[in-house]
């Protein structure tokens, strides 16, 4: 097989949340593994030309109205029939993301306009999602598409999350993320009272109210594609800090969103990116968390309130026994749950369609 040429359409590069992360994975991953890479964005003055003239093997879609807005769906039928096979991300089949949450995808379920380039198009040649098999939020889709839902969960960038130790950076208990509405009662509950007793160090998007509302501005840029409003709020944080700010903690807290505990079917990158950076991590409890690591020996998972409290304090107050936990979680994610092995598991699909 020839040198694989990958596309992936995103609207912004400038992107400051989980977006930023997850494209950069994949795009070192396909680098890493002597492939060629380039992105589509709203920025692409004639993606025709783009297309025509990279010729690409697969390209990478999110079948959501805001991606849309930014794509000449045209010219991506033409790169399918000239023989380009097309991979599809779609939303949850039922969604249970509250609909003030623009930057997300309503429920595919319920949006006809989607359907339709799903079933009379039939832009894609593999559909997917984060979405383990099984989960109640995909219930409908392959009956009602004809199409299989794929799994691809998220995963850690081993190119860039390795094991790092900074001083700066050194705390009890360290937390990198978004301070998302859905998330603040669990906030309130869980961590907000660990200041009390330990050294508590908070990073990431939205944490004040100045913050939430430059948000709102920069992603009405980004929707808008307006040239300043669309990139002036940078990252609170360079990709390679995330490794060192895990390494230098004694435990990094992982917190997902309420409906994922619910579910059990999805996580976060963080799952994957604290073993990875040799962090020691206990999370919250979301079922498929057990499918990706063994608890207890690769992972620790605190199943409840008093849980999470008695969790933390133990493994701080017993360093020696996180030991063994740090390295064969991050083995485990060298094994199985870097974006190369995300990026194996689509050039497998692409083999099997072509």
């Amino acid at each position: 097989m020839n040198k694989l040429k990958f596309l992936f359409h995103i609207p912004h590069l400038s992107s400051i949340y989980a977006g930023r992360t997850i494209m950069n994975g994949y795009r070192n991953a396909i680098l890493n593994r002597g492939y060629e890479f380039k992105y589509m964005t709203a920025d692409t003055k004639d993606q025709k030309i783009l297309i025509n003239n990279y010729n690409p093997d697969i390209i990478f879609l999110s079948l959501n109205r805001y991606n849309l807005k930014f794509l000449n769906f045209d010219i991506v039928k033409l790169a399918k029939a000239n023989g380009s096979k097309i991979m599809v991300s779609i939303p949850f089949w039922n969604s249970p993301i509250s609909k003030s949450r623009i930057n997300e995808a309503p429920g595919l379920s319920n949006d006809n306009f989607l359907l339709d380039i799903i079933r009379k198009e039939k832009i894609g040649d593999i559909y997917y999602n984060i979405c383990e098999q099984g989960d109640a939020r995909m219930e409908g889709f392959e009956k009602v598409t004809g199409y299989k839902h794929y799994t691809i969960p998220l995963a850690a960038d081993d190119t860039i999350i390795y094991p790092e130790y900074d001083d700066k950076f050194k705390a009890d208990i360290s937390f990198i993320g978004t301070y998302l509405p859905e998330k603040r009662p669990f906030f309130n509950e869980r961590i907000f009272p660990l200041k009390n007793k330990y050294n508590l160090k908070l990073y990431g998007q939205d944490w004040t109210f100045t913050d939430r509302m430059l948000g709102w501005v920069q992603r009405g840029g980004q929707y808008f594609n307006l040239p300043y409003l669309k990139s002036f709020r940078k990252p609170k944080l360079q990709l390679e800090d995330e490794r060192k700010i895990y390494n230098s903690s004694l435990v990094s807290i992982n917190v997902h969103e309420e409906y994922q505990r619910k579910f059990g079917g999805d996580c976060n990158e963080r799952t994957f990116k604290i073993p990875l950076s040799g962090g020691f991590e206990i999370t919250d409890n979301v079922a498929c968390i057990r499918k990706y690591f063994i608890e207890g020996e690769e992972i620790v998972i605190a199943h409840n309130k008093d849980d999470w409290f008695d969790k933390i304090s133990y493994y701080i107050e017993n360093p020696e026994k996180r030991i063994k936990i740090i390295e064969a979680g991050r083995q485990r994610v060298l094994k199985d749950h870097t974006y190369k092995n995300r990026i194996n598991t689509f050039i497998s699909l692409y083999k099997e369609i072509l």
